[in-house]
């Protein structure tokens, strides 16, 4: 990835994690607990490292050079159906282009694995405002819940047709 915004991350690595490493344990840890610190116990959606490590979940690295600057998941719903899960950008680095990068990355390998629909969820508080932008700009759109979901004031659900 290049970008010439400053500050950006060049030559970003997004690789399969096995969850082995510190660092990502870290950053996925840290972004449990700001989402239980975030939402109410009902409405809070992040999965914790054992949920992770479920076979139907892929967890994704993303890399600058050494530095760990982010991380997601897709957790298959079923053959057709992904859901993103764990979008995450490392501290000191958001504003750098991470997020769409890991997102890119994402929904290319949702079509090579042969999805026809990547979903998620999302908080509607102001605080998750930047990621609703971000999966707009992508191409998702509003939706209803799906999967287990039921509706919730404070989640909003976004889908992305892949075929």
């Amino acid at each position: 990835m290049s970008d010439n915004r400053p500050g950006a991350v060049d030559q970003l690595r997004v690789v399969a994690d096995d969850l082995s490493g510190a660092e990502v344990r870290a950053l996925l840890a840290a972004h449990h607990a700001e989402m239980a610190d975030t939402s109410p116990a009902e409405s809070m959606h992040a999965l914790d490292l054992t949920a992770l490590r479920d076979p139907a979940v892929t967890v994704w690295s993303a890399w600058s050079g050494d530095d760990l600057v982010g991380c997601a998941a897709l957790k298959e719903l079923d053959a057709g159906h992904a859901e993103i899960k764990s979008m995450r950008t490392a501290e000191g680095h958001t504003g750098r282009g991470v997020a769409a990068a890991v997102l890119a990355h994402l929904v290319a390998v949702a079509r090579a694995r042969g999805y026809r629909r990547l979903s998620l969820e999302t908080g509607a508080e102001d605080y998750f405002a930047p990621a609703r932008r971000l999966y707009l700009r992508y191409g998702f759109t509003e939706c209803a819940p799906f999967a287990t979901y039921t509706p919730d004031p404070l989640s909003r659900f976004f889908t992305l047709a892949l075929d």
